[in-house]
This record gives C-alpha cells, structure tokens and sequence, in this order.
C-alpha cells in the first residue's frame, strides 16, 4: 500500500478530529462540590497517576511526553502532590538558551558579504535540540506560548538580525516564571520588538511637518500584549453596554498618547563608536558580533515628546485623569505607561486565557479563566503579575487534570499545533541524527514551515500563525466558540504533515542504512520486537505515543490491524515485512485523531 493510499485513509480520520474538537460544548471545570461524607470515615487515599495521565498532562506542560518521563513523574508521588512536585523542580531547572549557538556560528573573522541571515537556521536547530532535548521542558513550553503573545519574526526587517530574534526568545524563556510587568517592559525595549514594530527610531512630532509618532508598537501592544480590543469581565467574558455591544478599551486618543510614551529609543550605541546620536546609532555586527541586537534600547531624549500623554482609564487608575504629565523624562514615561497597563483590569483574564489556549484546551470554560485570572491578580502572597503562579494554576486546575468522560470528552483539549505534532513525536521516538544535529532544514522539504506551517521565530505577522480568536465558519462560528490551531488545518498542510510522516516510519528509521548525517531517524527497535503480532504491534505504537493502549479508540486499532496484516511475514528474512508491519502501526495513530488532538 503506497504512501497516498494511506493518506487517504488517515484524512477522514483528521476530519473527524476536528469535528469532535469543534463542534462539541465546552465544559464546565472547577472544584465543584459534592455531597456530604460522613466525618467518622476515612478520606479515601488519592488515586495514583496512570500512565494515560501523565502522558495528558507531559503533552500540556511539555514538548511531548515520553515514556522515560512518564515514569519519572509517576514516581514523585499520586494525583495529589506529584503533578505539583515535577512542575516545582522545573521551576528550578536551568534556561536552555539560543544565543550562544548564533554567536559562536559566525565565521572568525567575519568576511566581507558575508550572509548573516543563514545563522537563522543554526536559531532554529538550537530551538529544535532545546526542546527535544532540553531538562526545562515547562520553561519552553511556557516561552513558546508566550512567542505566540508577544510575536517578532525572521520574516522581514529582522532576517539579518539573527542575534536580537534569538535573544528575545531567550528573554522569553527567562521570564517564563518572572512577573508579567517585567516581561512587559523587557519585550518593550528589546530592540527585536524595536525593529519588528518600528519602536526603534521612533521620533517625536516635528511642527509644521507631517512627522508624528509612529502609532504601530502602541497599538499592538495593547490589542496584542495586554488588554485586547474589548473589555472583559474576570472570566474572560465580554463587558457590553445597555444595548448589548462590547465596551472598548481605548480608543485613538490613547493610541496617540502611547505612541508619543514610545518615542525617542533606538539602538544602543555601538563599541565602535566614541559617542551615539540618534541620528548615527545602528545594528552592530563586528568587532563585537551583534552587541547592541541584544541589549536594550537606549533613549535619545532629544526625540522625546515631552508634552501630556492620555493613557488607559479604569477605576483605581494610578494616574490623574489619565494622563501621564508633561515635562517627563522618558524613562518616568515609559514606568507610568507599562504600569498603567500592567494594572488594567484586562491583563489578568486576557493573558490567562491565552496561556490555558495555548498549554491546555481552546475553550476553557468561564470559570477556569476565572480562577487563573484570579492567580494573576494575586498570588496568595499579594503579587499581581506572577507567572509561575500563573502557570502552576493553569496546569493544577481541575479543568486540566480531570481526565474527560461522558459529554466532556468531546469538549475537552485542543488541535495540536503542527510542531507540537512533530516534537512530541520525534521525542517519543527518540530521533537523533548521525552527526547529532537535531532539525536541521534538509530534514524538511523546503524547511519546517514549508511542511509544518510553523517554524520558531517565523510567524508570518504580528498576529502569530493563527489567532486566538480564529474559529471556521459554520457551525463552530455559530456556536461562538474557537479553534485557533484550525487555522493552520489546510487540506495542503495536512497532506504535507501525513506525507513526512509517512517518510519517517517507512525509511527514515535506525535501521537505515543511507540516510544523510543531518537526517533524523527513529528508533522502532520495539516495535519490530513484536511486528509479527499486530495486536502487540498496535498496542506498542499506542503505549509510545498515546500513553497506553486503552487510549485507542476501538475502530482506529481494527482499521490499524487490518492494514498491518495486509503484509504477511515470511519465516525466512521477515525484516522488510516487519519494517513495514511497523510503519504502517505508527502512521496509523500518528495521523489519528488519538493523536491529533490533545485531550
């Protein structure tokens, strides 16, 4: 059975991934209560955490649970402290970073023409061993959702600017756990988010002229980074007013007033020069590769607006009238604004729910958004902005832990982003390369965007690789509910996305023989064990990926075994039939909706 014999077969099955993804209710969540136990009785002990929940909550908190993991968090304790033990200890694990890889690939010394934007590549192959590899998996996870908030891209101004796009992932990273105002203001002045929505340069009004200040970091900012469009209540639902329409949160008046806040930074000044103006400033390449693409931006104050700058109005604003007072400098424009962002009512339930998005289910329910938001505003130690706080509230909710039944189960979870697909898998199969490069572009025709629609660093715009508030037209739109990921579910992607697959199990596996150094291959070694067996066969792929057995649906393991036996095995050299008995188990759940989804 060819490779497009098999596609076809796995396309229905996405499809119906999607419509129990979509078209189902979403679920209530919480603590709720219970009858009445009688207090002479014993509390009955926790129940332990199967393997079907640690792989549940690995593919949430992690880029893909494996087996050695599972076991490792299994061990730590029941449902009732050991989830909260493995989050603790990767609080404490070590920031896996970018730059230093980009730095120590330039050439020495740096040639004349030399193309700077090529060490986007050894960007994203760090990125790749990071998160196949790397011990601080929730701190990854965690910055990668947070790319998707806060968005700077290799597509544009940024291609040759290889330093500052792998740093600010690094900052990312870095305040993971950090409070939110921190993080807010250090994506601010990073001069990545300088370049990528023109910050950097931004010049004060010039009378008599048409020069005003640029309105595109402010605007987006808020629409992107903190409050949204609209205001909402603490669950995450919309404010309307006495005709039923949403409130909003600003207006152009207060676009105007921030993007006046953002005036008068660029780069900081290069070691090359004696003295900077904002006139001479710019990227740094040599002697010092990329030493201002990394540092904060500087203020020029001589391109600071200096007059009155009308801000966000809420109750228990800090500022008169909103307004943030002329004859500042820029630095005490700069904390009033973040602060009178930071304090917005918005922030707490706009963030949590795009953080539940991205790490647990699409549609949280109101209740869940509440709670989160709830950690947000305050940690239990009166710390507004906590995102380790945030985190662990997010992942121990019982919205997220309560493995889903009944009509909740086709409520619960998400689509799987398309790279979250192929490191969940790779790292189940342990995929490594001859040369120990992991991810490197040859492994994709075209590169991972190309095959996967997504690539780190790479988001075709400011609004990420799909919006939080994407939902197809029909009936999942009519029944106001979303599936961002569905925006990257074309019908070219997917085939795409089943073909690699496809590649992958059938002839890019350990026992290849003439692979390329760079090329990743998996390790089936157990799978082959079994293959005569299809029922052992199909159980194996399903223990790896799915995390045991009974996480297979009924008709998926009958279609899979049915096509699996298709190739009989000869008594005497059984090892192409066993190679493909195994290709054709792990393409089956691999492109099922078992796996697709995550629950």
């Amino acid at each position: 059975m060819g490779s497009v014999s098999r596609l076809n077969a796995s396309v229905p099955r996405l499809c119906v991934a999607v419509v129990l993804l979509l078209l189902s209710s979403c679920g209530g969540g919480g603590s709720g209560g219970g009858s009445s136990t009688n207090p002479t009785s014993a509390a009955p002990a926790p129940p332990p955490i199967t393997k079907a929940d640690a792989y549940r909550f690995l593919n949430q908190a992690s880029f893909g649970a494996t087996e050695a993991e599972a076991s490792r968090l299994i061990a730590l304790g029941d449902s009732s402290n050991g989830y909260a033990r493995w989050i603790d200890a990767q609080f404490t694990r070590e920031t896996s970073l970018l730059l230093p890889a980009v730095e120590s690939a330039y050439p020495d010394p740096v040639p004349q023409g030399f193309n700077v934007g090529s060490l986007n590549a050894v960007r994203l192959e760090r990125w790749f061993a990071n998160v196949l590899r790397g011990d601080d998996q929730l701190r990854q996870r965690v910055a990668f959702a947070l790319s998707e908030i806060f968005v700077v891209s290799q597509v544009g101004a940024l291609l040759n600017l290889p330093n500052a796009t792998a740093d600010f992932h690094d900052m990312l990273a870095r305040n993971a756990f950090g409070n939110y105002r921190t993080l807010l203001e250090e994506v601010t002045l990073h001069p990545a988010m300088g370049v990528y929505l023109s910050m950097l340069g931004n010049q004060k009004a010039v009378a008599g002229t048409n020069l005003r200040p640029d309105e595109n970091y402010a605007r987006e900012m808020m629409q992107l980074f903190s409050i949204g469009l609209v205001q909402l209540n603490l669950d995450g639902t919309v404010r309307t007013d006495a005709t039923g329409q949403p409130l909003p949160t600003y207006n152009q008046d207060v676009i105007e007033g921030f993007a006046k806040v953002f005036t008068g930074w660029k780069w900081e000044c290069p070691s090359t020069l004696p003295a900077c103006t904002f006139a001479n400033t710019r990227p740094q390449l040599a002697p010092v590769i990329g030493y201002n693409q990394v540092r904060p931006m500087r203020l020029y104050p001589e391109q600071h607006e200096t007059g009155s700058k009308l801000v966000l109005s809420y109750p228990g604003m800090a500022l008169a009238n909103a307004t943030i007072p002329s004859s500042q400098t820029g630095a005490q424009d700069l904390k009033d604004a973040l602060d009178n962002v930071f304090n917005h009512p918005n922030v707490g339930p706009f963030i949590s729910k795009q953080l539940i998005q991205r790490l647990v289910t699409s549609n949280p329910s109101p209740a869940y958004v509440q709670r989160v938001a709830e950690r947000f505003n305050n940690d239990g130690n009166g710390r507004r902005g906590n995102l380790e706080a945030v985190v662990r509230a997010i992942l121990l909710d019982s919205e997220a832990r309560a493995a889903p039944s009944g009509n909740a189960a086709s409520a619960a979870g998400k689509l799987k982003e398309p790279l979250l697909r192929l490191t969940q898998f790779w790292r189940a199969y342990e995929a490594t390369s001859r040369s120990g490069k992991l991810g490197v572009a040859a492994n994709f025709t075209g590169g991972v965007s190309a095959v996967f629609g997504q690539a780190q660093g790479s988001a075709p715009s400011v609004f990420n690789f799909f919006s939080p508030f994407y939902a197809p037209p029909g009936e999942i739109a009519d029944a106001r509910r979303v599936a961002p990921e569905m925006q990257l579910a074309t019908e070219y992607l997917n085939t795409q996305i089943a073909n690699f697959f496809w590649v992958q199990a059938q002839s890019r596996t350990h026992t290849a023989t003439n692979l390329a150094v760079d090329t990743m291959y998996i390790n089936t070694a157990d799978e082959l064990l079994v293959a005569a067996d299809s029922e052992a066969l199909i159980n194996r792929v399903a223990d790896r990926l799915l995390g045991g057995s009974t996480q297979i649906s009924n008709s998926l393991k009958t279609q899979a075994k049915a096509q699996i036996e298709r190739t009989s095995v000869p008594a005497t050299n059984p090892n192409t039939a066993l190679a493909t008995r195994t290709a054709d188990a792990i393409f089956f759940v691999v492109t099922s909706p078992e796996y697709t989804l995550q629950r």
